[in-house]
């Protein structure tokens, strides 16, 4: 009976260690952020909903590091992830119809609110000459090499 009592005891600080070792090893990860995104439409300021919000971790130097995470706007434009470690954070955000946007934060508060304007895409020029405005005309082709048969003797 005696050894039960001590077997139990002994349990019961083994589960307790453990669960002190399991509550240490969250705190060294350090300080973690909430953040929360809204994306709006820079010409109307209306949200941009089913837009993916891309996070990267980037290391000291610069660099993308592995992992990320990727989430979606509802319909008011807005997004939000908890757990985000402090430190350097690359945030890409794409929706069908807009530009594609990309900016590097430092992340070091336990919330951090961004409000991105996404742009409509701007109008391409070509540096080869002045070309149609009309979708239907067809673009001019070389004419093709002269025959020469004709200058061949027999």
């Amino acid at each position: 009976m005696a050894a039960m009592k001590s077997l139990s005891a002994l349990a019961i600080t083994c589960l307790f260690l453990t669960t002190l070792a399991f509550a240490q090893k969250d705190a060294d990860d350090g300080p973690t952020s909430t953040l929360n995104f809204l994306v709006l439409k820079d010409d109307t300021g209306k949200p941009v909903r089913n837009a993916s919000v891309i996070m990267h971790p980037v290391s000291s130097s610069g660099k993308q590091e592995r992992g990320g995470l990727e989430l979606k706007t509802d319909l008011d434009g807005k997004s939000n992830s908890d757990g985000i470690p402090y430190g350097n954070l690359r945030v890409q955000v794409l929706a069908s119809g807009f530009q594609t946007y990309g900016d590097d934060f430092v992340i070091d508060r336990p919330k951090m609110d961004f409000t991105i304007r996404l742009k409509r895409p701007q109008g391409q020029y070509s540096i080869y000459g002045d070309h149609s405005k009309d979708p239907n005309t067809q673009p001019k082709q070389d004419a093709p090499p002269p025959d020469n048969k004709s200058d061949k003797p027999n």
